[in-house]
């Protein structure tokens, strides 16, 4: 297990820099310079602003440049607002962005684990019609449109809840909503299927036999297998809530990191772009890798062995 840690471990540092890499690419191979869309025609003043910010020194040492940066997790001050330092800016968006997107996990887990263990229970009956249903207009409406959709409804017409912003409990219930419909869906058909599948096995028969309740049987017996595939796709579903959290904060005003994303590619803040694309995708594979040790630690017959002939 400790070889395995540390060829994830590994893995994990050589995928970053390549994402570093490619955000460096990218961003210098967009012509010409972020202080263009100022307006100022002032050449001098330009090339006082990209000495200042290293922009004017040749790309590998920019590249260097940019590589000491994140080694010391400090990637300097934004080109919009001077008066900020990415960090700050990553500071003051990172808890709320965070806070979104653990309360969408956890709505999303609870409901689709819930929805897909009453369809398997009640199959081919009126409940798993119903929560199919439901799973199939979860993966098949973009959760823009479907914030679109709640803002218009329970928003402006019913007025239930508030339209946007991130002040209180209330404002969370329709982000969240938006953002948690899709993975729950695909949490709630998957817990479905496997479900029907452990239900079938010897085990679950004899502890039936056994006079064991239903729920006991559920709980204790079926659900921690059933979990396994959940657990192996929770990785790609972190990174899908995360990445979409980016639209989501838009739509609802969210003050988020996804805020600060959008605005520094609209504005080709060079720092702020390539801060949180590091930090977002430091954050990511690190998930990932907790979900890797989870799913081995949930399930013991899973076993680090070397293959034949290593």
């Amino acid at each position: 297990m400790l070889k395995y840690i540390l060829k994830k471990l590994l893995i994990m540092v050589l995928t970053l820099w390549i994402i570093i890499t490619l955000t460096f690419v990218l961003m210098v191979s967009v012509p010409g310079s972020p202080f263009n869309s100022e307006g100022n025609s002032n050449e001098i003043v330009q090339q006082n602003l990209e000495k200042h910010y290293n922009l004017d020194k040749p790309l590998h040492v920019q590249y260097f440049l940019y590589l000491k940066s994140v080694a010391t997790l400090d990637f300097g001050p934004s080109i919009k607002q001077p008066n900020q330092t990415v960090n700050d800016l990553l500071g003051r968006g990172f808890p709320i962005s965070a806070e979104l997107g653990l309360v969408t996990i956890i709505v999303a887990v609870l409901s689709g684990i819930i929805l897909g263990i009453l369809a398997a229970l009640r199959h081919n009956g009126v409940i798993d019609y119903l929560a199919m249903g439901i799973a199939v207009l979860g993966i098949s409406i973009p959760n823009f449109i479907l914030a679109t959709l709640l803002i218009q409804k329970l928003a402006v017409d019913w007025e239930f809840f508030p339209v946007a912003t991130w002040k209180s409990p209330m404002h969370m219930v329709l982000p969240v909503l938006a953002l948690a419909t899709g993975p729950m869906a695909i949490i709630a058909r998957l817990t479905r299927s496997t479900m029907l599948e452990v239900l079938t096995q010897d085990y679950i028969k004899m502890a039936r036999a056994k006079g064991l309740t239903p729920w006991k049987i559920i709980v204790k017996h079926a659900l921690r297998n059933a979990l396994m595939p959940v657990i192996t796709i929770m990785g790609t579903l972190l990174a899908g809530i995360m990445t979409g959290s980016f639209v989501i904060e838009q739509i609802f005003a969210i003050p988020g990191m996804g805020k600060y994303f959008v605005e520094s590619i609209n504005h080709r803040d060079f720092p702020v772009i390539m801060g949180t694309t590091v930090f977002y995708s430091a954050f990511l594979i690190v998930m990932l890798f907790l979900v890797d040790i989870a799913y081995g630690i949930l399930d013991p017959r899973i076993k680090v062995t070397k293959k034949e002939g290593e």
